[in-house]
């Protein structure tokens, strides 16, 4: 939710994990919108705590972003939906920066993409989810020998890289799923060898079948 000051100025983004409105005034409150980050397992949402807060007070670039959805929200164009939404994925992703600028001294995400060694492999896995990934492979991205690199994205991100790589693709893998993509496309897209090894990793994983959450008018 984006947060007014008395002036009616916007002042800070709140990002809430549920719509609970807390302790913030309803008349304070510019506009409100949800999030789909495709569910909790996504990593990205789950770097943020249960409220964060953005600043907004040294950040024009952010407030024009503000005032654009104002303004497609008031006049209710042609397109504005869409509009909004894109506009509102911007001022996310200029949130997620923030906190990666800030650093973080807990293991996760933010502190692995706070390295900008490790960012580059991170963002690798993120931008190429289906590619084979070895460790060599993401080491040299990152500039570490193998052994080095495998100690300290642990120590980072609290998981070993493979195990990272398969929690991204299996958390894009449901968005797939449940939009409706064909299990053997999803399959190759991510790596998998087979549809059934994808199934199996899957279930194992969100502890459900991909086939039972296809949209039932897909066949």
């Amino acid at each position: 939710m984006i947060v007014a000051a008395e002036d009616g100025t916007p002042r800070k983004v709140t990002l809430r994990a549920t719509a609970e409105g807390g302790d913030i005034a309803p008349n304070h409150v510019l506009f409100a919108a949800e999030v789909d980050w495709g569910g909790m397992s996504n990593p990205l949402r789950a770097v943020l705590s249960t409220t964060s807060e953005f600043d907004l007070s040294n950040d024009a670039e952010s407030m024009e972003l503000i005032t654009l959805m104002q303004s497609e929200l008031a006049a209710q164009r042609c397109g504005a939906d869409p509009v909004i939404s894109r506009l509102g994925e911007v001022l996310i992703v200029r949130m997620l920066r923030s906190q990666i600028e800030a650093g973080s001294t807990q293991p996760g995400l933010l502190a692995g993409l706070s390295d900008p060694r490790f960012s580059r492999a991170i963002v690798a896995i993120h931008d190429h989810p289906g590619r084979n990934w070895r460790n060599e492979d993401l080491a040299q991205i990152a500039g570490f020998s193998l052994s080095r690199f495998a100690e300290v994205f642990l120590e980072l991100v609290g998981e070993p890289p493979a195990a990272y790589l398969r929690r991204w693709r299996l958390t894009l893998a449901r968005r797939d799923v449940e939009k409706g993509d064909r299990i053997d496309a999803i399959a190759r897209r991510y790596g998998y060898a087979s549809s059934e090894g994808f199934a199996r990793a899957f279930k194992k994983h969100f502890g459900e079948n991909p086939i039972a959450l296809r949209p039932r008018a897909v066949t």
